[in-house]
């Protein structure tokens, strides 16, 4: 199980990761990492309003908080059964993965119906693979 703390509960934090996060697709899996208010650069404008702690409540704390994981396994993976197991093998792959992903950083991870019939050692090929992409530092441009 993924201890409290590391636990995605919020919506609005789903929604930002899936959002503004970089994006990895596997054939299982596709997992968005959102690194969290410090390393996103400021918009303009935004480091006037933001400069100050008091002035934004949530900016201190959120680089402060540990790694938050969550996992979006739809009906279209199978039925409940299905679900809840492909939920629980991801759930212990990311606890193991936790100490990899930067402080305050959101990670959402989307199953994908292949998943449904997929080993554990396969899920975890996905989303290690889905990790070190999202993890090494960002290309400038695409290599054909």
């Amino acid at each position: 199980m993924l201890p409290a703390g590391n636990r995605l509960r919020r919506s609005q934090d789903f929604t930002l990761a899936v959002r503004r996060g970089r994006r990895a697709g596997r054939p299982l899996l596709v997992v968005y990492l959102y690194p969290g208010p410090a390393a996103e650069p400021s918009a303009p404008g935004h480091a006037a309003r933001c400069d100050r702690s008091d002035s934004h409540p949530h900016a201190v704390e959120n680089r402060e908080l540990p790694p938050r994981a969550g996992f979006v396994v739809s009906k279209a993976i199978g039925g409940a059964v299905v679900r809840n197991r492909v939920k629980r093998r991801l759930r212990h792959l990311v606890r193991e993965c936790l100490d990899q992903l930067p402080r305050g950083s959101l990670l959402v991870v989307r199953a994908l119906p292949a998943a449904a019939n997929a080993s554990y050692q396969e899920l975890a090929a996905d989303l290690d693979a889905a990790l070190r992409r999202l993890l090494s530092p960002k290309r400038q441009g695409r290599s054909a």
